[in-house]
């Protein structure tokens, strides 16, 4: 009983298992912030020639981890070089009893928390030195990361939601007492329902973290507010592999989109699992979906929010006649292969779908106003309806 105590006290709640580094293709450096001689690896990507502007992936580490830990179990690096995008991995302080490294996430984890570290500038600094040394995209700058790494993206998100356009946070929950970001922030989440270190259904995980961990559809839901989404907890698959909600017309297009795995663990998605960590999930690969999700969602998301076809070239949905007493059609000036158009309530309930119409008939509903959605070939755009008597 006591050995299983005492190895229970290495697998923290919050934290990826040590892991012995392998060899990377990158550049590990530092820089002085804040009394702290704080390191970084950064990769770039095969054939980098600096003409072009790139985008960058922020990953980080969990506690105990490293930067080749993330690097090798999210074999980010590797997409890196088939995409051709930049990635940092940033490493916590480390420090406390056991000399762990870790992020201040606000009241996870660690002695970064425990201690107050000022991750929040350290990664800024790191931006601004990043960006004033290679060619970077500052509107395609995204943050994921794992474990307490995972929750350190939370916070950028509260709190750098001017520099970061979305964040992929994997195996984690949030832990800031406040949060005020200052635009709306796209969201791809991944969990497993095995995740005894940060349970799916929050509370206090294994290990000698030993702090509470918010609910994930907390979590989201709170997230979804924020974003101004119409649509919350729409259930888009569940099997029995994984489950996969969303969180839909948003402002700013700033979906949120959240898998649960049923196999895996406090570990990553489709990645390599470390010596005495979780077995990985063989559903879903975290690294190639986040990827597809951060390239639909720049910071700026003006050059998104329209569709740029003739006939879509102003800011409202264009139908008409709106206010309606019932019909409503779509003037289109170019065929189109495929049309879904879709009407929900002001609460985000979906009441009605059509498929391949340019005209819709809303009769049977009551006098207000409604949302609704137009999907054209993958191309979506979104407004307000008003049907009166």
């Amino acid at each position: 009983m006591k050995t299983d105590k005492l190895k229970s006290r290495f697998h923290l709640a919050l934290l990826i298992p040590l892991f012995i580094p392998t060899l990377s293709f990158g550049q590990y450096d530092s820089i002085q912030f804040g009394g702290y001689n704080r390191t970084y690896l950064l990769h770039l990507p095969a054939g980098y020639s600096g003409t072009d502007s790139l985008p960058l992936v922020i990953a980080m580490h969990g506690g105990f981890g490293s930067s080749y830990n993330i690097q090798n179990q999210s074999q980010l690096s590797i997409k890196a070089d088939a995409e051709n995008f930049i990635v940092v991995y940033p490493e916590g302080v480390k420090g406390g009893f056991l000399n762990a490294s870790s992020w201040n996430a606000g009241w996870c984890c660690g002695f970064a928390s425990s201690s107050n570290i000022d991750d929040l500038g350290f990664i800024g600094a790191l931006l601004d030195t990043l960006i004033k040394r290679y060619t970077i995209d500052t509107n395609r700058i995204y943050a994921t990361g794992m474990s307490n790494g995972g929750f350190m993206s939370y916070r950028l998100a509260c709190e750098l939601s001017g520099r970061i356009a979305a964040i992929a946070p994997v195996a984690a929950s949030m832990s800031m007492n406040t949060c005020d970001p200052v635009r709306p922030v796209p969201i791809i989440s991944f969990h497993s329902y095995l995740d005894t270190h940060v349970p799916y259904s929050g509370g206090i995980g294994e290990g000698p973290s030993n702090h509470y961990n918010p609910p994930q559809d907390s979590v989201l839901n709170a997230w979804a507010n924020k974003n101004a989404c119409a649509v919350s907890n729409d259930t888009i698959i569940n099997n029995a592999q994984y489950t996969f909600i969303k969180w839909s017309i948003c402002e700013c297009g700033s979906e949120i989109l959240q898998f649960i795995t049923h196999d895996g663990g406090h570990s990553w998605p489709g990645g390599v699992q470390t010596p005495t960590g979780d077995p990985t999930s063989d559903y879903i690969n975290a690294t190639d979906s986040m990827w597809v999700f951060f390239q639909q969602h720049p910071l700026r998301c003006d050059t998104l929010t329209a569709i740029n076809e003739p006939g879509f070239n102003s800011d409202q949905v264009p139908f008409f006649p709106n206010p309606t007493r019932g019909k409503l059609q779509i003037p289109l000036e170019k065929t189109f292969q495929k049309i879904d158009i879709s009407v929900f309530t002001l609460t985000g309930q979906k009441i009605l779908t059509v498929y391949n119409q340019t005209e819709i008939d809303i009769n049977q509903f009551a006098k207000g106003t409604y949302l609704i959605q137009i999907n054209i070939d993958g191309k979506i755009k979104t407004g307000k309806i008003v049907k009166t008597e």
